[in-house]
């Protein structure tokens, strides 16, 4: 028997996929909750036929926490030959930004095709400001860097403010890659254990992945306005750069399933033992939220991991804190992380499975904004990423149905516009 007449063996039938909904809802939305064939080769199937992306061997990772993430990302930059793309949502003047505007200058001017996106939202116009475009656009221009704005806010205000980009990647050649929770401002400085340092998570890449993150920011390049990259920005000898197997999820908002919930949903369903979910804006949709249940009577351990008091939106700490009781109900633990802002959007499966990006568990990030997130199969990342965990609840406060984790009026009414502002069916 061929490999693929192993996976069609794997492949369950229909009904058994243990699905808990009416039948209304089973012909219009995808089925779950459910859980996969064990296994990498079963989860990459489902995975590519659900996003079409599956699991690419010969990667190379690096995990990379708060502020670690632009020493090593400067590095990069500085020594870069050929191109060096940046696409963040947020980019706001401070020393972090001099620093990184310095190290492209250097680069322009030394011949190095350096092309930047920032999303006008997170970066300058929402705000009032134009520090960006004073501070920060005018220096690198002159200097030979093209800079973009993703979707300014003329004509259809709603639907372009919902229409973002959240996007985070760095390229560097075409063969490196970052992603992660990162933006180019104060608050990603330091080691997100004071107030106004955020905690994060970040991934720097090498391997065929990062052709797909490359082709993400050019998609992104050519919206902003500024036409096609050279076919040299995508080099094809990118094979064997490592042991790690990697897809990068791209996804958009738009009517119907996006590839950010048929990701987080296949992720889901591979868990056999644990789901730790470590995420900045967790109030996911309710077909999700069943599907975690169904994991916890399953007997999968389920931990999350969520911003504490220090947020930066109050109503999705509100909105995230509506969700506590049902899933302590289930089974599941919660912490809420206290020194700072948790801004990490990681999940952790089983001992071999995680994913690290900018995609959030949210109703708006799931189903309006342009996320990226690198999924990965490897056992020695696993553990690495779970140490950070082991460190992470040092500095946080589980919450129990007794203490904090009971739902309220305010808390239901937040869930409600949360939900309602990334509704999309």
């Amino acid at each position: 028997m061929d490999e693929m007449q192993e996976l069609e063996e794997l492949i369950p039938k229909p009904g058994a996929l243990g699905y808990s909904g009416s039948a209304e809802r089973a012909r219009h939305e995808m089925q779950g909750p459910f859980a996969l064939p064990p296994g990498p080769d079963a989860f990459s199937f489902a995975l590519y036929q659900s996003t079409g992306v599956g699991l690419i061997p010969g990667h190379s990772l690096e995990l990379l926490e708060n502020s670690a993430v632009f020493e090593r990302m400067l590095e990069d930059i500085r020594a870069a030959r050929s191109s060096v793309h940046i696409l963040v949502y947020i980019w706001r003047p401070c020393e972090l930004s001099d620093r990184v505007v310095e190290a492209l200058v250097e680069r322009a001017r030394a011949g190095v095709a350096c092309r930047v996106v920032v999303d006008p939202v997170g970066s300058e116009e929402i705000r009032g400001d134009r520090d960006f475009d004073q501070k920060v656009e005018q220096v690198l221009t002159e200097a030979g860097v093209e800079v973009h704005y993703y979707r300014l806010l003329a004509g259809k205000v709603l639907g372009r403010l919902l229409g973002r980009s959240h996007q985070k990647l760095v390229i560097v050649d075409g063969r490196i890659g970052y992603t992660g929770g990162f933006g180019i401002w104060r608050v990603w400085e330091g080691d997100g254990l004071k107030p106004d340092e955020w905690r994060d998570t970040h991934i720097r890449v090498e391997g065929p992945e990062v052709r797909r993150m490359q082709l993400s920011f050019s998609r992104h390049w050519q919206e902003a306005g500024g036409g096609l990259i050279p076919p040299s920005a995508f080099p094809e000898d990118l094979e064997d750069s490592g042991p790690c197997a990697a897809g990068f999820i791209d996804s958009a908002g738009k009517l119907g399933l996006t590839d950010a919930e048929r990701m987080i949903r296949i992720v889901i369903a591979a868990a056999r033992e644990r789901i730790w979910i470590a995420n900045a804006y967790f109030s996911p949709p309710n077909s999700i939220l069943e599907q975690l249940e169904e994991k916890c009577r399953q007997g999968v351990e389920i931990r999350i991991l969520g911003p504490g008091p220090n947020h930066d939106v109050p109503i999705m700490r509100a909105s995230q804190r509506s969700t506590y009781e049902r899933l302590l109900a289930a089974g599941a633990r919660i912490w809420e992380y206290q020194p700072s802002m948790m801004h990490s959007k990681t999940l952790l499966v089983d001992d071999w499975l995680a994913v690290v990006g900018s995609t959030n568990m949210d109703s708006l990030s799931l189903n309006k904004l342009k996320e990226g997130s690198l999924v990965i199969h490897d056992a020695s990342f696993v553990r690495k990423l779970a140490r950070c965990w082991a460190r992470d609840l040092r500095h946080s406060k589980e919450i129990t149905l007794e203490n904090g984790g009971r739902t309220n009026p305010w808390r239901r009414l937040a869930r409600r516009a949360t939900q309602l502002m990334g509704q999309d069916r």
